[in-house]
């Protein structure tokens, strides 16, 4: 029976925790797995975009649901704008109404609430430059996010681009060599956008708009003749060779024949 009790508490005792090598004591506890910790990360810059530094960290600073990668793209459907607005006026801009799609529909809606937002806050922004975003014009969308900053900072930035009247590429082929320079039927397709015609499928107004291509690209080919002559093998014409000859004995001569007509004595 004692034999018998002494197993019984051999068996209740428990066993004995082994021993840890220094080794095992030396490493750190295994990392709480969880959230990670939010860091303040600055977005990168839009690409190939002129907008100046004041306003890329005025929209770093707004804490936009995405920012913007492609202005031309980004900003023509109207949402960031109205994100924009809705974070100064969050009680007159309901962001919920707004859809960020890329249909032309969704583009015209967005923009028609932010055009009676403007117009009730009084608020001037030029509808050139509304048609010119919509449409993804080159440059068009930098100008417009210069007005919006302007109008919601009261801060003036230094503009932009000053050749911008006609919302054409005109300065960016004017820019590249003779060789890489788009013909007149690449000017028209570069220029006019298929939501252009969609939108507005006004033939008059559309022929208008491609006969005004031709002549500005008309004029882009005479000032490139004329810079570059010898490129073109442009040859002078008569009236410009003899102008650009003219001897400078033939003047002399014919002032010196007349003063020796006036020197000669008649012979009696």
């Amino acid at each position: 029976m004692a034999a018998a009790g002494q197993q019984e508490g051999s068996l209740t005792q428990p066993a004995a925790a082994p021993a840890k090598s220094p080794s095992a004591l030396s490493q750190p506890a295994a990392p709480i797995r969880g959230r990670p910790k939010k860091c303040l990360v600055y977005p990168h810059p839009p690409k190939s975009s002129c907008l100046s530094r004041s306003v890329l960290r005025w929209l770093q600073g707004l804490d936009l649901s995405f920012f913007p990668r492609n202005v031309n793209r980004d900003f023509s459907n109207g949402f960031l704008i109205a994100e924009i607005f809705s974070i100064y006026y969050p009680r007159e801009v309901m962001i919920s109404s707004f859809e960020n799609g890329t249909s032309l529909k969704v583009k015209l809606d967005n923009w028609a609430q932010l055009e009676k937002f403007l117009a009730r806050k009084k608020f001037k922004l030029p509808k050139e430059l509304i048609h010119g975003t919509i449409h993804c014009k080159a440059g068009v969308p930098e100008i417009l996010i210069q007005e919006v900053y302007t109008l919601l900072t009261h801060r003036e930035v230094k503009s932009i681009q000053d050749d911008l009247v006609n919302f054409t590429d005109y300065s960016y082929q004017m820019r590249l060599p003779l060789v890489a320079r788009s013909t007149a039927s690449k000017s028209i397709k570069d220029n006019i956008r298929l939501s252009e015609l969609l939108s507005n499928p006004n033939m008059l107004s559309n022929e208008l708009k491609v006969e005004f291509l031709f002549l500005l690209h008309m004029l882009q080919r005479r000032l490139n003749r004329k810079l570059n002559p010898k490129w073109f093998d442009v040859k002078s014409t008569v009236g410009e060779v003899t102008l650009n000859q003219i001897p400078a004995q033939a003047s002399g001569s014919s002032y010196n024949s007349k003063i020796l007509r006036k020197r000669a004595v008649p012979v009696s």
